[in-house]
């Protein structure tokens, strides 16, 4: 069985350069990209919970053009054998369909794979908006929460 460990310095590095280079190629409408970085197995769930496979979400980047930036923070990248789980904080600024803009911001889980070229691909992307916290924190949350990711490598 493979055991969950943090990344280290070089592979939280490679991780993180390819978020970056899909970061720019959102922002971009760079398909070629987007499609090099992307499994072909992807499924991506944006924030109001619609599920898109590879072809759709390209469909979607190239159709919506929606990404004016994105914003990410609170990293942490977690190694399973070849497969990365990425998790932390996004903000985007999107377009909306009137031609007006929005910010939407929430948390983030992704999941990369090592192909047998050496090369990180996408196979999962789900955000969670920001929404009511109705309950507050835990006790052990409280001030805690920011140190502890940090801890674990989480600077961005």
């Amino acid at each position: 069985m493979n055991r969950v460990v943090l990344a280290d310095s070089r592979i939280r590095a490679e991780i993180l350069a390819v978020e970056d280079a899909r970061r720019e190629a959102l922002l971009s409408v760079d398909l070629d990209t987007l499609d090099a970085l992307y499994d072909e197995s992807l499924i991506h769930i944006h924030a109001p919970g619609v599920m898109h496979t590879k072809a759709q979400l390209l469909e979607h980047v190239a159709t919506r053009q929606a990404y004016l930036d994105m914003t990410r923070s609170d990293l942490v990248v977690r190694i399973i054998g070849e497969v990365a789980v990425m998790t932390g904080r996004i903000v985007n600024r999107l377009r909306t369909a009137d031609g007006g803009e929005r910010m939407l911001g929430g948390a983030v889980t992704q999941v990369l794979s090592r192909g047998e070229d050496g090369r990180w691909r996408f196979l999962s992307f789900q955000m969670t908006p920001d929404g009511e916290q109705a309950w507050g924190s835990l006790p052990s949350e409280r001030g805690q929460q920011k140190a502890t990711i940090t801890d674990q490598g989480g600077n961005s």
